[in-house]
């Protein structure tokens, strides 16, 4: 099928219904209907479940409890890096915010006050900074980890579009990741400098869930909804999980301007894995 042809159909079937209907799904305890869905899964994605903390497919009692699987202990080392890698996945982009413009795409880019639902006082503080997008295939490890120590400062949940985030949509949709459903997460280093952690939603995305809120969604907000944590004092290690796809997704994380180098063998469709160094 063409890239164009795949983004026109895109733009043409009923996306919120798919997802509500792959949720059910992976929510469901389906018993041997469930293990058997798992297991095509596994093969047709060739999914490394030697990594797995449980390998055993039948284990799992829904397919949800599957994707968001738990690795082995000692499975992703963390590079001795000031900024690791906070997924499994492949590189989307990454590099400068140039003038509060974000790359999206050969010919495309959005402005970081819409990734950020408009907030405009907070894309200042990322102009001329720095972004990495992280695109999340099915057989990837679907749990988010911390790039850096930082101390939790909002949540902001942004309803949208459900478009697929792969690389053709990417090439295809203007302004993906500014027009998708997403929860943007907002934290400070032990600097006392800001970064953004945006997790992007998708076709089939069930739900998006932080380790302290639980599941972001569903239910899905007619608008956009925001949580303040500053007097929570919620602080997250480097490398500690912070949340979780329920199926596939993409991560967009925006950094402040200032001295930044990006691992020297990063480019576009590159496979990375979490822990790798991402930045010094």
């Amino acid at each position: 099928m063409s890239e164009r042809l795949f983004v026109l159909l895109q733009h043409m079937m009923p996306k919120l219904a798919l997802t509500r209907l792959a949720g059910c799904f992976a929510s469901w305890q389906g018993g041997s209907v469930t293990t058997a869905a798992i297991r095509r899964f596994i093969a047709r994605y060739n999914v490394n479940m030697d990594e797995a903390a449980n390998s055993d497919p039948a284990a799992y009692a829904t397919f949800n409890d599957f994707f968001t699987r738990a690795l082995k202990p000692g499975a992703r080392p963390l590079a001795d890096a000031r900024l690791v890698c906070p997924v499994d996945g492949a590189v989307s982009q990454f590099g400068p915010i140039d003038q509060g413009r974000i790359f999206q795409a050969k010919g495309r880019d959005y402005s970081a006050t819409a990734l950020l639902a408009g907030d405009a006082a907070l894309a200042a503080r990322f102009h001329d900074g720095h972004f990495a997008t992280i695109y999340l295939s099915p057989r990837d490890y679907h749990r988010i980890h911390m790039p850096c120590a930082g101390k939790l400062l909002e949540m902001t949940y942004v309803p949208g579009d459900l478009y697929s985030v792969n690389p053709a949509t990417a090439r295809g949709v203007e302004r993906l990741f500014a027009r998708n459903e997403r929860v943007v997460c907002l934290f400070e280093d032990e600097q006392g400098q800001p970064f953004v952690m945006v997790l992007v939603g998708a076709t089939i995305v069930g739900s998006m869930a932080t380790v302290w809120h639980g599941v972001v969604n569903p239910p899905r907000r007619p608008a956009v909804h925001k949580w303040d944590y500053r007097d929570q004092d919620i602080r997250l290690a480097k490398g500690e999980e912070m949340g979780r796809f329920l199926l596939g997704s993409t991560v967009v994380l925006l950094f402040p301007a200032g001295p930044l180098q990006f691992n020297a063998s990063w480019q576009p469709a590159k496979p990375v894995r979490l822990g790798e160094a991402m930045a010094d």
